[in-house]
């Protein structure tokens, strides 16, 4: 597409991270690190010796008790009357990677040690998220008791009494905020539950999974090794879920990746080949590699593929369900490409479209399994809440994304009069309407964002760690930076800003769109790598100071390794300084 018909997020607004100097002195005078990195970890709530130490070395025995979660001896009690009584027992799970995940360790563990059981997805697009009443009709008609629901079920208040009317117990392991009235099941697991004294908050539905699979192995007096085979898979979950990757939940994807690097899960392998990866698998990886082709299976067919793989027995087997899922991706990139495409040429085709501060688009023939992915590049090219709706069957459904800071659920809640059903949280929504609906839709979900979002929301924000100069970016800096991994939400890699740096004259554009520039500040030159950054060249070639915005990483060529930045932003030396985080 030709970029003159888009206008780029260009204009970002800069904030550097407040430093609490004392604490960072404090830690520095521990630890003995560069004071830069002591700055970046009291950011990061890390103020002490021993609080660094369980964050540099996270180890499997920092993890909490499974029994601290409320329910826990109720769950491990049913399961166990269900293997007693020999029952059937039913796992369901979400069609997503936390759910796909969740259902094969807790079917690959149950499968251990009992054999009455299956396993059930519910199918995107006729059945949508969540306990759907086609899975528990499946689970009464093929004579299943017990249900154990993964990654969904807390708002199933009524599909879970629809199931007890008929004889079959839930055992929910979800991870989502519950609302006031929580489903009769037989236990809960959610550490987000009133009352629930568990100590972490932020496990993702796997995670919860999980915890059941420890106690279970606590109750059967198994090793909890069988426990520990999991990790690799909890760790793809908390990666792709995009949890908060502090606390328990950067032990368990610490400990995840090891696993995953020596001894992984024959689907991680078998995709990990596939996507010709070499060298050690970084949480990068599971999110960008991983990630995408098991949640393709869901969005172009059957999330049951997914299962399959994480269950296959042989590096064989699970190459040919590998191949399904990529043959599921590579078509979900052509979908997302083309209608990402064709949504841009829209907005820039049509001047009301442009002035507006939402983006909602709707075309019947866009396929619905991209929606959400579509909206979300939108947001790379138009900064401000964004919705992509297509037909699907006799109603129009489709996704919602949001900008930081700007609530998209409660602007779609004040348009509910107008939809057939909707769902989500802060940042990401679905919802259904009657076709003849649309326009007034369009119309009223940009009234609501008109009255109700800042205009500061509708810059995109860069927060910036700490100011660096060149002469500080050492291997043994970068070698105490990478120990920070893995890296996700709450502890993002940093940022750093270096400011009155010069062009060396060597800056290029490479493959039309990025930038591989080279930058000298006082007599330290560093090269790195712009992506998608072609349009700052002109700027570098003004020959002036400029201030980098940039992360720090490894540069392989030729078997040569060396540091290199990663430009996030570039503007022009300013004399004034930064506002830091919460100024103006």
């Amino acid at each position: 597409m030709d970029a003159k018909t888009t206008i780029p997020v260009s204009a970002k607004r800069w904030r550097i991270a407040h430093a609490e100097q004392e604490k960072a002195q404090e830690l520095f005078r521990a630890l003995r690190i560069h004071p830069a990195l002591c700055q970046v970890l009291v950011q990061r709530g890390i103020e002490t010796f021993d609080a660094a130490k369980a964050f540099f070395r996270p180890t499997i025995d920092q993890l909490h008790s499974p029994w601290l979660l409320k329910d826990m001896d109720k769950a491990v009690d049913r399961v166990l009357k269900a293997f007693n009584e020999e029952e059937k027992i039913l796992v369901f799970g979400d069609y997503d990677v936390d759910g796909t995940t969740s259902v094969a360790c807790m079917y690959h563990f149950l499968a251990r040690h009992y054999n009455r059981l299956d396993f059930y997805i519910p199918h995107r697009y006729k059945e949508g998220y969540g306990v759907s009443k086609a899975g528990i009709d499946f689970a009464h008609e093929n004579g299943f008791t017990l249900i154990i629901a993964l990654d969904c079920g807390i708002k199933s208040v009524e599909l879970i009494a629809y199931a007890k009317s008929l004889g079959i117990d839930f055992i929910v392991c979800d991870h989502h905020l519950p609302d006031e009235r929580l489903p009769d099941a037989v236990a809960i697991l959610n550490a987000k539950q009133p009352g629930c004294p568990y100590p972490f908050k932020e496990l993702c539905g796997c995670g919860v999974g999980f915890k059941l699979i420890c106690a279970l192995c606590e109750k059967m007096q198994l090793p909890m090794e069988e426990a520990w085979w999991y990790l690799d898979l909890v760790a793809t979950a908390i990666a792709a879920d995009i949890v908060s990757m502090s606390g328990e939940n950067r032990t368990l994807a610490f400990c995840g990746l090891e696993k995953a690097n020596r001894d992984p899960n024959f689907g991680i392998r078998a995709l990990s080949v596939l996507s010709n990866h070499q060298g050690p698998l970084q949480i990068n990886n599971l999110v960008f590699m991983i990630a995408p082709r098991v949640n393709a299976a869901g969005r172009m067919d059957d999330a049951r593929k997914a299962v399959q793989l994480f269950l296959s027995e042989t590096l064989e087997e699970a190459t040919r369900w590998a191949e399904q899922l990529h043959t599921d991706n590579s078509q979900r990139k052509e979908a997302d490409s083309s209608i990402t495409e064709e949504a841009l040429a829209l907005i820039g085709g049509d001047e009301t479209l442009l002035n507006r501060l939402s983006t909602v688009l709707y075309q019947p023939h866009w396929h619905k399994g991209v929606v959400g992915i579509v909206a979300s590049r939108l947001i790379e090219h138009y900064y401000r809440p964004t919705i992509v709706l297509t037909q699907s069957g006799d109603v129009v459904a489709g996704s919602a994304r949001s900008v930081t800071g700007f609530n998209v659920y409660e602007a779609i809640h004040q348009c509910r009069d107008l939809l057939l059903g909707y769902g989500g949280h802060f940042y990401a929504a679905g919802m259904t309407m009657h076709p003849d609906n649309v326009e007034a839709f369009v119309e009223r979900f940009e009234e609501v964002v008109k009255e109700s979002i800042h205009p500061d929301l509708l810059i995109p924000e860069i927060l910036i760690d700490i100011e660096l100069n060149f002469r500080d970016i050492t291997q043994s800096f970068y070698n105490i930076l990478a120990q920070m991994e893995p890296f996700g939400p709450d502890n993002l890699r940093p940022s750093f800003i270096s400011r009155r740096v010069m062009n060396t004259g060597y800056s290029r554009v490479v493959k039309e769109k990025h930038l591989r520039f080279s930058l000298r500040q006082d007599g330290v030159t560093f090269t790195g790598i712009g992506f998608g950054m072609a349009d700052k060249m002109p700027l570098l070639e003004q020959n002036k100071p400029v201030d980098v915005v940039y992360k720090i990483d490894i540069n392989e060529w030729n078997g040569e390794k060396s540091l290199q930045l990663r430009m996030v932003d570039v503007k022009l030396s300013d004399p004034s300084p930064l506002p830091p985080e919460g100024g103006a």
